[in-house]
């Protein structure tokens, strides 16, 4: 989308902007005292920082999240969307506050459209809680997630909650629930790289039986799978949330390995031959596992490529770091289950990676 006169700018600072010159005065004048927190959080490719031009086609642009107690919000919530729709400008920086949502059911997203009406604003107003229980599953922002809800909430939640900026924090609980979720507990991390481990030894010697067969896309398809838990077994090495799939590649070049390990990565995906393929993918195999070995998570593990036991594919056997990382789980509720991970771990379905109520069903029966 192109709005005349409207310069880019990452969504994050223009939220700021939106926040500062417009929403803060109204909001002090219309309730002065008011308690509240200001933020913008959650779905957006600005909260992960990965926003561009072609993002202000959809969703994107003057966007806020304010959040209340649960009684101000039930008291005051909906007299403040009111109060925004009436007083915030046309436009912030350029851009349009108002956004008109589709009628196409099959296009069920707003877009900034100037208005000389009341603003159809994004400056959502929610209440600590009940933006985690939509968010998260969790109810409550002061109760601490078990093991069964750490490993039922995507990475990607975890990143939209943890990720974008928070302006201004009256009320203390969303900065204090932020700082709860930065990264995963100790013990839920050492059982997460076993089951990223776990995955990659259940896979690695099909690349060269696929080839064998005479199945050269199989290999290649296999290959490409690999390389993407690599790459999301990177992010947990280096605490990092792992994104959906659209800007996992952007994820994954922020980290420090990135640079040394992209190379080989590439030539994975780049390779039309097998034993290219397989070499390119020992490479990255052994680069990811000298990594965990300086983790000091674990005592070393020989991170050299060999034969898959009798067969003439060369592969890391991945499982000897899976086996290495289960051991260092001594949590009672952890160390029972079967290396099979987070929700994200085992599940593929964007459908049922977005709905927490479904993911809480699954992952307790996973367990």
């Amino acid at each position: 989308m192109t709005i005349s006169g409207a310069r880019f700018m990452p969504g994050i600072e223009l939220s700021e902007v939106l926040y500062e010159e417009a929403v803060r005065p109204i909001l002090r004048d219309v309730l002065p005292g008011l308690r509240y927190a200001a933020a913008r959080i959650g779905s957006g490719s600005e909260v992960l920082g990965f926003d561009t031009p072609r993002s202000a086609d959809h969703e994107w642009g003057p966007r806020l999240e304010i959040f209340l107690t649960a009684e101000e919000h039930a008291q005051f919530g909906a007299a403040i969307r009111g109060a925004l729709a009436v007083r915030l400008p046309k436009q912030v920086r350029g851009w349009p506050t108002h956004f008109q949502e589709s009628d196409d059911p099959l296009d069920p997203v707003g877009r900034m459209q100037p208005t000389d009406g009341p603003v159809n604003h994004r400056v959502d107003v929610y209440d600590v809680d009940g933006w985690l229980a939509e968010q998260l599953g969790v109810r409550a922002a002061g109760v601490a997630l078990s093991v069964r809800d750490w490993l039922a909430v995507p990475q990607q939640k975890l990143a939209e909650t943890t990720g974008g900026a928070v302006f201004h924090d009256g009320l203390g609980t969303l900065t204090a629930c932020r700082r709860g979720l930065e990264w995963y507990p100790e013990q839920v991390w050492r059982y997460l790289l076993a089951c990223q481990w776990q995955r990659l030894s259940q896979e690695e010697a099909f690349v060269g039986r696929c080839a064998e067969v005479g199945d050269d896309i199989g290999s290649a398809v296999v290959a490409a799978r690999l390389v993407r838990d690599l790459m999301r077994l990177c992010l947990l090495l280096e605490r990092r949330y792992a994104p959906y799939g659209k800007w996992l590649g952007s994820a994954f070049s922020r980290l420090s390995v990135a640079e040394s390990l992209t190379p080989a990565l590439r030539g994975v995906l780049a390779a039309t031959d097998y034993p290219t393929r397989e070499a390119h993918l020992c490479d990255a195999y052994e680069a990811v596992a000298s990594l965990q070995n300086t983790s000091g998570l674990i005592e070393p593990v020989d991170p050299t490529r060999r034969p898959y036991h009798s067969r003439p594919f060369l592969v890391l056997q991945a499982e000897r770091f899976a086996q290495a990382l289960a051991r260092t789980v001594t949590d009672p509720d952890l160390r029972t289950l079967p290396l099979v991970g987070s929700v994200d771990q085992w599940a593929d379905s964007t459908d049922l990676l977005g709905r927490h109520g479904a993911l809480q069903d699954e992952a307790g029966s996973a367990g």
